[in-house]
């Protein structure tokens, strides 16, 4: 598929889903939209896997008969299959085609309760197996008989009939391995939904610019992860791109406090194709409440709140993510907390980023005595990278990506990019394009000094500028102003005034021939 054709695509669905934002906040249009996408995308994909069980037999799923005993004895063997490969199933009147089609025929078109039912059928379809918890309540931000949807059931019936009839004409391509078009579009769209979010945005996407910087980060020097951990996952995009840098990834692991924005991860990483037993996202307060304690990742990534409150109760200090910093967090700055918390489950070969704002480089009392534990007990900061203001949905303000390794190349070291001034101004947002990504990342990969733009301190820089981190005691981005030649300026000053007395003398010969003053 070319990328003219990529982008029809993606503007196909982006029409579709507008189709349903009536009077619906963009939270709850962007839920039903991706979750008919979704129903969609596991529907095909169980056709497909059913078809090739039945090829030997020269039956379509989508043909059999449900109401036989034969049929009900294909279905049977089909769903053990399913349930153990998929994780799920679909039986042949429930796939999306067949409700779209009986939707859109002239009469007993009306399907939301059997819509509802099918929603939920998927969910039933896994209790008791491997895949419970990874699709339960995946549809439960899909109320259909929501007054938003429209104030009769018949109303509410049409839209959606023409969002699934609209869905229904597009084609996937899953049959297609190579390819991940669907991936790219649910992509595509949560981004649309995220830069129409405002604030909001912060809590499920992050742009995908800085996704790219951060995978490239961790995935430095490595074809292969064994685990990828983002402790606040949102939809799981940035745990996803983490996968493209690399051939394989064996586990991917996410923990999200959001109920909506967990379910949106988990049919994230289904729909990218991410098997079942691949992934472990959990809901829950990461700080409060960690859901994978004993894990020890080989790439961290993580987009946290800013500043965000949390509890920092003094119990937490017997916990062993905290206890040997012997200081928390400032409650109304959890910031630390979530690297703290990061460094706990990084393995000994692993490296973790994370987007901070740029306060956690120079505030004092608990936050200097952390970053300098971190520096001069650990030595695991391995780099601090600046990036420009107002490239996050919803905040304008300058941002930087602290790097951490347990086992550093460069011991000592600490490597400073000040990325802040190279970017693109697109409308109200900064933009990183290609060429800022990559001379980000090479600087970083290199540890290259560029005259005002990185620098290597050594340990001892760092510890006499009392371990504040702020970019411009590194990097000096000083430009100086070019020397004014005052004797030159004088003798133009000069020139002006003689010029201006002439034009003075010629302006009032012509106000006398009008016999005026001038």
């Amino acid at each position: 598929m070319s990328e003219e054709q990529k982008k029809i695509l993606e503007q196909q669905l982006w029409n579709i889903a507008n189709t349903l934002r009536g009077k619906m906040n963009a939270d709850e249009f962007r839920d039903y939209i991706l979750g008919f996408i979704f129903y969609k995308y596991l529907a095909e994909k169980m056709e497909i896997y059913a078809n090739s069980i039945l090829e030997e037999d020269k039956i379509q799923f989508r043909n059999i008969d449900e109401n036989t005993a034969k049929g009900l004895e294909y279905i049977e063997a089909i769903r053990e299959e399913s349930l153990e490969t998929l994780g799920y199933f679909l039986k042949p009147s429930e796939l999306f085609s067949e409700i779209a089609k009986r939707g859109n025929s002239g009469s007993n078109n009306f399907i939301l309760e059997d819509l509802q039912k099918i929603l939920t059928n998927i969910q039933l379809s896994t209790m008791g197996t491997q895949s419970e918890e990874d699709f339960e309540d995946l549809f439960s931000d899909m109320d259909l008989n929501s007054n938003n949807l429209g104030r009769t059931a018949d109303a509410r019936n049409a839209i959606i009939v023409k969002v699934l009839v609209h869905l229904d004409e597009i084609d996937f391509k899953l049959n297609d391995t190579e390819l991940d078009v669907l991936g790219d579009a649910y992509e595509y769209l949560i981004g649309q939904f995220a830069s129409g979010a405002g604030k909001k945005a912060g809590e499920f996407y992050t742009p995908q610019e800085v996704s790219k910087i951060l995978a490239k980060i961790v995935t430095t020097g490595k074809n292969r992860l064994k685990s990828v951990y983002d402790p606040t996952c949102g939809s799981g995009s940035l745990l996803l791109r983490v996968a493209r840098e690399v051939k394989d990834v064996n586990n991917f692991y996410g923990q999200e406090m959001n109920r909506t924005t967990y379910n949106l991860a988990r049919m994230n990483m289904i729909l990218h194709g991410v098997h079942y037993l691949k992934f472990d996202i959990k809901q829950e307060d990461t700080l409060e409440h960690p859901q994978h304690e004993g894990l020890l990742a080989e790439a961290i990534v993580a987009n946290p709140p800013f500043s965000a409150n949390w509890s920092a109760n003094p119990l937490h200090l017997s916990n062993e993510r905290f206890s040997q910093y012997g200081k928390l967090a400032p409650a109304s700055k959890a910031d630390f907390a979530f690297v703290q918390h990061m460094i706990h489950h990084l393995a000994e070969n692993g490296t973790m980023a994370i987007v901070l704002p740029h306060g956690v480089l120079f505030r004092g009392s608990a936050e200097l005595h952390i970053r300098k534990y971190l520096i001069e007990q650990k030595n695991y900061l391995d780099a601090v990278i600046g990036l420009p203001a107002n490239i996050f949905y919803g905040t304008g303000i300058p941002t930087c990506i602290l790097v951490f390794k347990k086992c550093k190349e460069d011991p000592n070291h600490i490597l400073f990019i000040d990325a802040s001034k190279e970017f693109e101004k697109v409308k109200n947002q900064n933009i990183l394009r290609e060429n800022h990504i990559d001379k980000i990342v090479e600087t970083y990969r290199n540890r290259t000094v560029i005259d005002k733009y990185s620098h290597l301190a050594t340990l001892e820089e760092v510890a006499e500028n009392d371990y504040n981190l702020n970019i411009p005691r590194y990097v000096d981005t000083f430009e100086e102003e070019e020397e004014i030649d005052i004797q030159a300026v004088m003798q133009e000053i000069k020139f002006l005034e003689t010029k201006r007395a002439e034009l003075d003398k010629e302006i009032d010969v012509y106000f006398k021939e009008l016999g005026l003053v001038f």
